[in-house]
């Protein structure tokens, strides 16, 4: 063999060696990654109940102390947190030291100021839990219980993206009105034998009160995020206009994942994948009202969707709002950990975990059967409408890698 046709064959040779050894190397990975996620997930399982107690690992410090310590750019908790049942129990215990009016919205919520300073948003109970709310399927008031159930649902997903959020009762003679502002207190007013109180709001109406039982009020309580992470807000691009008869843009547009992907800052960084989660997040709650969205400030696109208000969630059982995927369908795109995830749940291990996550809740049950059976079918239409996409454009476009190291230093 003449000298140039041994140098053409081990170039062909070395040329096959590289691509078979980077061909392995990806599979290796991939296979890896898909056992760190396994892991992950059974990690989770192990970890879903909560037992509110009032111990803690670092005695040194406070609930609070610790819950500000776990959020970094990426995430509000830490995958492990043997604190979590002490932070949840001081939430739900610890004495209410101040209380006024709700921070600006649509909606009515009361802020808490609690022993050692810590800030919590306080939802009133409005409806029963087999109550249907018709309508939009952004309609009708805030849920309470709906926070609690899209907290434990960020968990099983493994997002940890949602603020801490637990059932509380309230006595709003004994515990509120001895600490409420003037402008929260002129608020309050009697309905029969209950307290009730109507706040400051943009749809806040003196004839549209939430009432205690006498004077025991069920709600849930969020967790103020530090003040060392301010937020930013952001208008979502697949809001909707809430305008009868006025279509956005994504919704008459086939292509406008494409003009979403040219725009700062979904042209790079995992900003655009935490649309889809939050997508895939919010089609399973029932949430169509995420007109905005909040990360932290200066962030450039690099810090997490933060999933804060999930209160219009839980409706309605029997609707499942298509639309609300769409960032998924639109864009035919999802995180390998997410899809993972997602597969992992099914068979009814989502139901069973969820029922499993709220069981010490104080205001368990927080969901009804029919939330819970809903769940399931939404779950199975969010992964046919991923088939979909991988069926049109196959498993290496659709399936991002999208692995983040978090850090907790």
């Amino acid at each position: 063999m003449k000298l140039k046709q041994r140098v053409v064959l081990l170039a062909i040779l070395l040329v096959i060696f590289i691509f078979t050894k980077v061909f392995l190397i990806d599979n290796l990975d991939t296979s890896a990654a898909n056992r760190e996620d396994q892991r992950a997930f059974q990690r989770m399982l192990a970890s879903l109940q909560v037992e509110l107690e009032p111990r803690l690992e670092h005695t040194l410090q406070s609930p609070w102390e610790i819950a500000a310590q776990w959020v970094v750019p990426r995430e509000v908790y830490p995958e492990e947190t043997p604190e979590l049942g002490a932070v949840m129990h001081a939430m739900t215990t610890k004495k209410i030291i101040k209380a006024d009016v709700g921070y600006k919205g649509t909606q009515l919520k009361a802020l808490l100021i609690l022993e050692g300073g810590q800030k919590v948003v306080f939802k009133p109970k409005r409806y029963a839990r087999d109550y249907i709310v018709e309508g939009e399927p952004y309609a009708g008031y805030d849920r309470h219980n709906a926070e609690v159930a899209a907290f434990h649902l960020d968990r099983i997903l493994g997002f940890r993206r949602a603020p801490l959020v637990v059932g509380r009762f309230v006595n709003l003679r004994t515990e509120i009105k001895p600490v409420a502002t003037e402008q929260l207190l002129g608020t309050f007013m009697t309905v029969g034998n209950n307290t009730c109180f109507y706040g400051k709001c943009y749809y806040c109406r003196e004839t549209e009160p939430a009432c205690a039982d006498g004077d025991i009020m069920e709600g849930s309580v969020t967790l103020w995020l530090p003040d060392v992470w301010p937020l930013q807000k952001h208008r979502h691009p697949w809001g909707r206009t809430y305008r009868e008869g006025k279509l956005a843009r994504w919704e008459y547009d086939e292509s406008y994942c494409d003009a979403v992907k040219k725009t700062s800052p979904y042209d790079s960084g995992p900003r655009l994948l935490d649309i889809i989660d939050t997508a895939i997040f919010d089609y399973l709650i029932g949430n169509a009202d995420r007109h905005h969205y909040e990360s932290f400030q200066d962030d450039e696109g690099a810090s997490m969707l933060i999933l804060l208000d999930n209160a219009k969630s839980f409706g309605n059982p029997a609707l499942d709002e298509r639309s609300i995927l769409a960032p998924l369908y639109q864009c035919c795109i999802i995180r390998v950990s997410t899809w993972n995830r997602l597969n992992y749940l099914k068979n009814g291990v989502l139901k069973s975990a969820l029922k499993t996550a709220m069981l010490h809740d104080p205001i368990s049950p927080v969901l009804s059967d029919p939330h819970l059976d809903a769940l399931e079918q939404r779950l199975l239409s969010i992964l046919a409408t991923v088939k979909q996409c991988t069926d049109q454009f196959g498993p290496d476009v659709v399936l991002v890698e999208d692995r983040m190291t978090l850090s907790h230093l």
